[in-house]
Parts: C-alpha cells; sequence; structure tokens
C-alpha cells in the first residue's frame, strides 16, 4: 500500500492519514472491502435506485427484483459503514426508516449508472457475442 504500489488514473496517489496509498489492487488495502460494497451485485442496484430517490427498506427490496431481505439489510449496512448511504431512522409509530446516498454515495453512484448505461446500451452486442461463443463450444 505504499505509493509505489498504485496510481489513479491522473497518476496520483490517494492517500491514508499515515502517508499509504491506497491500492485496491493490494491484498490488505481497506479500498478493496469498499469497491466489493458498491460493485457487487446488490450493492450496485441499491446505489442505482438510491440515485433516483430517498426509499423506505420495502420500497427499495421492491425496485431492486430478487434481492432477499437479509441480503439487503446487509448491503445497506455495509454501504452505510462505508458513508456511502445515510440511514434516517424518524420516531414514529410504526417506526419509518429511510434510506439516501450520502454526498460520497451520490458520486460514487453516478459512476456506477454510467456503467450499467453502458452495459444496458450494449446487450444487443452482449447477446449476439455469448450466441456465437454457446454455439462455437455446442452450448445452449
Amino acid at each position: 500500500m505504499r505509493a509505489a504500489a498504485g496510481t489513479d488514473a491522473v497518476g496520483t496517489h490517494a492517500m491514508d492519514v499515515d502517508g499509504l496509498a491506497f491500492d485496491v489492487f493490494a491484498r490488505n488495502c481497506p479500498s478493496r472491502g469498499t469497491l466489493e460494497h458498491v460493485t457487487g451485485r446488490w450493492g450496485v442496484l441499491t446505489m442505482g435506485a438510491l440515485h433516483e430517490s430517498s426509499l423506505r427498506f420495502n420500497e427499495l427490496r421492491r425496485r431492486v427484483d430478487g434481492v432477499s431481505e437479509k441480503m439487503l439489510s446487509q448491503t445497506l449496512h455495509a454501504l452505510e459503514r462505508d458513508g456511502l448511504v445515510h440511514r434516517d431512522a424518524q420516531p414514529t409509530n410504526p417506526p419509518r426508516v429511510d434510506y439516501t446516498l450520502t454526498p460520497l454515495g451520490r458520486e460514487v453512484s453516478e459512476r456506477l449508472l454510467s456503467l450499467i448505461t453502458c452495459v444496458e446500451d450494449r446487450m444487443e452486442e452482449v447477446l449476439r457475442s455469448r450466441e456465437r461463443y454457446d454455439a462455437a463450444r455446442g452450448a445452449r
């Protein structure tokens, strides 16, 4: 994780308080865990959904089709711990909890949404590639 270990897109290093560079390619770098939280299947979809608006847990679960209650809860906890999601529990009866992106979460989600849009826009090409690949290997 020393400065020589890696650079960002402009050739500089993000440094922690001890003067060590954050390098996601280094096994023990804490940035790797955050990247996993953000880019895992449920992290990407959760952050993308929250980019649209603030949502309650069940609204978010409906928006992120297929996520279990347990996985969504774990994802939200990890993203909240990383400072990407804010959990606002209001003392009402019944309790109301809203989830929103923090400024950092919004910045990260904008980059994720660019990736999502790129993938969605190129899906016809991806599907044709899959068909060619499967045909060449005798798969279904």
